[in-house]
């Protein structure tokens, strides 16, 4: 609304393994370098993990 983009992304997780996320704000117009930071934030952590899957109900 405001015109300035945010992004989050997963940063790991906290006790109870409840997942934690970082957020990144950028000023208007920023949104590609925006996506690169988090993209690039990503990549070296490596926080972000599949989610597991339950068996189908029958």
């Amino acid at each position: 609304m405001a015109g300035y983009p945010h992004i989050t992304v997963p940063a790991g997780y906290a006790r109870g393994a409840l997942p934690v996320g970082i957020s990144f704000l950028g000023t208007r117009f920023s949104d590609a370098r925006l996506l690169g930071y988090a993209c690039a934030f990503e990549q070296a952590t490596h926080a972000r993990k599949a989610p597991g899957y339950l068996p189908t109900l029958r």
